[in-house]
């Protein structure tokens, strides 16, 4: 399915912690929406609906359309949204109303395109570190990306992606780099030593000089677990 930016809501007129828990237990989402020259406004969206649209990595980097009943639309930005810590629950929702002639500023995702073209992709023993997963930005909202490139495919060993190399779309300001902030690595390519690898060589050494310790001990290499029915152990950790 296609990724929609418009997000169906109703006016909420019941507020509070009570109203709010009622309306979960009904599948349903108690949201706001605030900024501009308005008062903010209480909202519900439907749960399954706005889990889906927050699957989308652009759903948090694009201007999305809060659409109440046939008539009343309002452009908005998503500003703050809360999780249940184990369910796959959304439990809040803030939205910022955007206006089409003033700039807003928003964290989008960077995706990294070339790397495994790139002259430190294809050499031996270098490794390309991200640095950066996303970068604030400043844009009008018809300007607004869903996401910014960074282009690795000229990068070799010892080299190193800065915030200032990336090419930006039309409009669009890397918040970091306005006025006298620094700039800032991206990505980087480093050498490797042979034995840093991935970790596995070191560890299966380790794992093979201690059951050798073992062996010379008398004792079996690997602990065998308890036949069923036999108690286990009493663990000194609670």
């Amino acid at each position: 399915m296609s990724y929609s930016n418009i997000i169906n809501a109703e006016i909420r007129e019941d507020v509070g912690k009570g109203a709010s828990r009622r309306l979960r237990r009904d599948g349903k989402v108690p949201a706001v929406i605030y900024g501009g020259d308005r008062d903010p406004v209480a909202l519900t969206l439907d749960q399954d609906e706005l889990l889906h649209a927050a699957e989308k990595e652009a759903f948090f980097a694009s201007v999305l359309e809060i659409q109440v009943g046939d008539k009343i639309k309002q452009q908005a930005v998503v500003r703050d949204m809360h999780r249940h810590p184990y369910k796959p629950l959304i439990m809040h929702i803030d939205f910022m109303r955007v206006s089409a002639k003033e700039a807003i500023r928003m964290s989008v995702p960077l995706h990294f395109v070339g790397e495994e073209e790139s002259p430190a992709g294809k050499a031996s023993g270098v490794v390309i570190q991200h640095q950066l997963t996303d970068v604030e930005i400043s844009a009008l909202p018809k300007d607004l990306p869903e996401f910014i490139a960074v282009d690795l495919s000229r990068m070799d060993a010892g080299d190193a992606v800065m915030l200032s190399d990336i090419q930006l779309p039309e409009g669009v300001v890397i918040t970091a780099l306005e006025g006298e902030a620094q700039d800032a690595a991206v990505a980087n390519a480093i050498y490797i030593s042979e034995d840093q690898g991935t970790g596995a060589a070191a560890a299966a050494e380790a794992e093979a000089a201690a059951a050798d310790e073992l062996a010379e001990a008398g004792a079996p290499a690997v602990e065998e677990e308890p036949e069923e029915g036999e108690e286990q152990p009493e663990s000194d950790e609670d």
